[in-house]
């Protein structure tokens, strides 16, 4: 067994209401930079897991988001592999 450490990243699901993320595109221009678009806020988790091979804890990872880390009725995720 092996330690990898995986990061998960959390976004809200296309067309699912990002509050935060308008709000900062609003403010965008005001502070100079018009040419940003598409923003979208959402979470990054970084966390360890034991396993065999990376595909394992990859998937360790991804049964993590699914069961407790992220909403799967309004998020979607992905799980990598930082070092």
């Amino acid at each position: 067994m092996s330690e990898f450490e995986l990061i998960a990243e959390i976004r809200h699901k296309s067309g699912i209401a990002d509050p935060e993320g308008s709000t900062i595109l609003r403010a965008l221009p005001a502070l100079g930079f018009e040419e940003i678009s598409n923003v979208s806020v959402g979470k990054a988790i970084r966390f360890a897991v034991s396993a065999s091979n990376a595909s394992e804890a990859v998937a360790k990872g991804e049964e993590l988001c699914k069961r407790l880390l992220a909403n799967p009725v309004l998020e979607s995720f992905k799980v990598s592999v930082i070092s």
